[in-house]
């Protein structure tokens, strides 16, 4: 399963992908997609650049699923409401592409990655080094990203595996039930 992670930025958008095979991760590929370039005024074309940047990396890379970190409430509404019209570009090229999308917190991707919620990005970037074995520390937001990945990695193979023993166990539930037996 290819898994893209998205840690959705407007100034800056960092993107992971890794491989999964059972419990195994390999790294694919990282970066970022700036709007820098953009003038700060104009955030319809910022918005279209990241929409055109998620699309063309779904094109490159044909992920399976993707992973987009939540967004956290800043102390600054107007900087929280910029951020989340960057988050919601970043989704709505992932369901465009047809791509089913899990979300996760900075603090859920902290756990999974560096064991404790209140890591910092030096920790999660060195732990993201180790985990898929890379030469050299990703950027932050590129780090972050492929934290994002993992965790859906970890998170959501174990989430599939708990549906799949509810979905047992009601089925079973439900036949005896109603006195039907096979």
């Amino acid at each position: 399963m290819r898994i893209l992670g998205i840690d959705p930025g407007l100034q800056t958008t960092g993107f992971g992908v890794v491989d999964m095979d059972g419990h195994a991760l390999r790294y694919v590929a990282s970066g970022t997609i700036s709007t820098r370039r953009v003038a700060q005024g104009e955030l319809p074309a910022r918005l279209k650049v990241l929409y055109d940047g998620i699309g063309e990396i779904v094109a490159r890379y044909r992920p399976d699923a993707a992973a987009v970190e939540i967004v956290f409430v800043n102390v600054n509404p107007q900087s929280t409401l910029l951020l989340g019209q960057a988050r919601g570009a970043c989704l709505t090229a992932l369901v465009s592409n047809a791509l089913p999308v899990a979300e996760y917190t900075a603090l859920q991707m902290k756990q999974a990655v560096a064991g404790h919620g209140r890591a910092a990005k030096a920790q999660v970037q060195e732990m993201v080094r180790r985990l898929l074995q890379l030469p050299g520390v990703p950027g932050s937001d590129a780090a972050d990203a492929l934290g994002i990945a993992i965790t859906h990695a970890h998170v959501g193979s174990s989430i599939a595996r708990i549906g799949e023993a509810t979905a047992l166990v009601r089925g079973t539930r439900s036949v005896y039930r109603s006195g039907r037996t096979r």
